[in-house]
């Protein structure tokens, strides 16, 4: 028989497991990450993060940049000149992802490669694990 449960006596660790889901789905999304890097250094503007992330679609950039910004981790400001100049930045909830981003950059350092080669991971002692 199935336990039923309210939401007022959720255990912590499924609250825990529905506020990772909730980060992850607004992180989702190939261009999000690459955005929000290119962003950790400051504001830019949309054809700045365009040539940084050369791969994406200006339709798509632009769908991506909507959500961060319906989320909250995006601020967009418009500046009455002609043409318009638009600039994009970080929020404080999107700076506060700034270690996690360093963090997956140690760990991509450290067990990432682009073009892995066998045999040096076989050389190395790092061969196939097949326990993973």
């Amino acid at each position: 028989m199935k336990k039923q449960t309210n939401n007022a006596e959720e255990c912590p660790s499924e609250r825990a497991r529905q506020q990772l889901h909730r980060a992850l789905r607004l992180l989702s999304g190939k261009w999000k990450g690459e955005i929000l890097w290119q962003l950790v250094e400051g504001k830019q503007r949309f054809g700045q993060l365009r040539r940084a992330i050369p791969d994406v679609t200006q339709h798509m950039l632009t769908t991506q940049l909507r959500d961060l910004e319906n989320e909250g981790l995006v601020k967009r400001t418009v500046f009455a000149e002609v043409p318009p100049r638009v600039e994009y930045e970080m929020t404080p909830a999107a700076k506060a992802l700034r270690p996690v981003f360093e963090e997956l950059s140690r760990w991509a350092n450290a067990h990432g490669r682009l073009d892995p080669d066998p045999d040096v991971a076989d050389a190395a002692g790092k061969g196939h694990d097949k326990g993973l």
